[in-house]
């Protein structure tokens, strides 16, 4: 296998864990997420020879000839597994193993570790090999031979222990909502596996208390059973961080934590995890048990409510100029902003008569909105055109209009109305909006077509809705003498 910069990956799912290496490890592994470590080569660049060996369980003995002999526990949903050269230096034997599904042990040994500037011609070449068995436990990586001239890596599990309950209570994604959802990733597919223990063990006395175990949006419940049990469970935060918190909880079922003391020192089991949560759950633990009371991922968790909140105030602010804008100052009631007819445009004209409307009761709303129709079909000299006078009859009397003006949002009746020799043709001023280079436009319209819809919106069933267009439509159909009829129509629905 051809690795670079002294490094492959082992991946059990692929993709970037997160976490990265240089937090914990030694001089042949880094852990660097659920399911994946790091080796190390002695070569920067260049062959190695390779090899994986699943077992059908735990080796009874520690295989003798190598020079450093590693060991990490990773989660492997999918029951795959490759070895992977860090700049993508692939060996077919090497790539989606078929190894046991869940929680598996993989023992890492290396020997001939030499950096080509001083590797000779009569050096053997450089040989890694797995060993990779199943497991019902997540436990610590360990180095179970070390190399006599290997680098003592500083261990940093604060780090390690911020990014564990980050990765438990990541922000929801993202991705617009209009887009369709993405598939289900079958190297994350866990599926009918067990649940597992995390396992922790200290020479010394430790502490498991009972409390609360804050984590932003959502908190970790700790209750005490007896005095060696404690039962953990996810619940949402009495009091949210996050301007729209997080309501998902990384597990629905609650987990029970053991803590046993013997001749040896102290265990923790915590009993009942899902196996993709094992190793965030693993560096928690190992946190809590070395520093009782410390709880570094709260400060990222609060820098980035922070930063949520503030970008939803300025969306809020944002939102409101526009909103402003759209409605001619603070936003209608939200039953007014849900209707799609002319309620922005009747607000732009006179947002004081849209708010009157709003406040009818919906009888007197059907009146303003016949109210209203009459108006336009007046000004516009329908009303002795025997179809429309018998339709706004009918609206009128609370019957209901003809099938052409119902159906087809009226196509047919407007199309009629076109058509008929009977209807004069006269037109009015329309002053349309500013354009972007701050002229206002000014069209003429025909009088009938603008008033014609006034009458249309008797046809809707929402009382409110009909008023509002009803209203718009007779306004627009009066054209220069529009200030008028709306004075009319303020004294009109008082």
């Amino acid at each position: 296998m051809f690795v670079s910069h002294c490094q492959y990956e082992v991946s059990a799912v692929p993709g970037a864990s997160g976490m990265g290496i240089y937090t914990f490890g030694d001089d042949l592994i880094h852990v660097v997420g659920p399911s994946q470590f790091t080796g190390f080569c002695g070569i920067h660049t260049g062959w190695i020879e390779a090899r994986v060996r699943v077992l059908p369980g735990p080796p009874t003995a520690v295989d003798v000839g190598w020079d450093a002999i590693s060991e990490a526990t990773l989660f492997s949903p999918s029951g795959r597994l490759s070895v992977v050269g860090l700049m993508g230096g692939t060996a077919e034997a090497l790539t989606d193993v078929a190894v046991p599904r869940g929680l598996i042990r993989v023992r890492a040994h290396a020997r001939n570790r030499l950096h080509e500037t001083v590797r000779t011609d009569d050096d053997l070449p450089e040989r890694h090999e797995l060993h990779i068995w199943a497991v019902t436990e997540e436990t610590p990586w360990r180095t179970v031979l070390a190399d006599p001239g290997g680098r003592d890596w500083e261990q940093k599990p604060t780090k390690a222990a911020e990014w564990a309950m980050l990765s438990l209570v990541p922000r929801p994604s993202g991705r617009p909502a209009i887009l369709p959802p993405l598939p289900p990733d079958p190297y994350e597919d866990d599926a009918g596996l067990s649940r597992v223990a995390v396992v922790r063990h200290r020479p010394a006395p430790v502490e498991v208390p009972a409390g609360v175990l804050p984590a932003g949006d959502l908190e970790v419940r700790r209750k005490r059973v007896d005095d060696e049990t404690l039962l953990w469970s996810w619940s949402t935060a009495g009091e949210p961080i996050f301007p729209r918190p997080l309501a998902t909880l990384p597990d629905n079922e609650p987990s029970t934590v053991r803590l046993t003391s013997g001749p040896d020192g102290f265990t923790v089991r915590h009993e009942g995890v899902l196996g993709r949560h094992a190793f965030a759950l693993g560096l928690i633990w190992d946190h809590l048990l070395d520093t009782a009371g410390s709880h570094p991922w709260m400060t990222t968790l609060r820098g980035q409510a922070a930063e949520a909140t503030a970008l939803a105030e300025k969306y809020r602010r944002l939102q409101a100029t526009r909103d402003a804008e759209r409605w001619g100052g603070a936003p209608p009631s939200d039953r007014v902003r849900g209707l799609f007819g002319q309620a922005q445009s009747l607000a732009r004209i006179d947002r004081g008569l849209l708010d009157r409307i709003d406040a009818l009761p919906a009888a007197r709303q059907r009146e303003a909105a016949c109210w209203a129709a009459r108006r336009a079909i007046r000004v516009a000299g329908l009303e002795q055109i025997g179809w429309i006078a018998d339709a706004l009859a009918d609206a009128e009397a609370d019957r209901p209009l003809p099938r052409s003006f119902t159906e087809q949002s009226g196509a047919a009746a407007f199309n009629r109305l076109l058509s008929d020799p009977e209807v004069p043709h006269t037109t009015v001023t329309l002053h349309l909006g500013s354009t972007a280079f701050g002229t206002r436009r000014v069209t003429e319209v025909l009088q009938q077509a603008a008033a014609f819809p006034a009458l249309m919106a008797l046809a809707n069933d929402d009382p409110l809705a009909a008023a509002i267009d009803a209203v718009y439509n007779a306004a627009i159909a009066h054209g220069d003498d529009r200030d008028r009829f709306l004075t009319d129509a303020h004294i009109a629905l008082r």
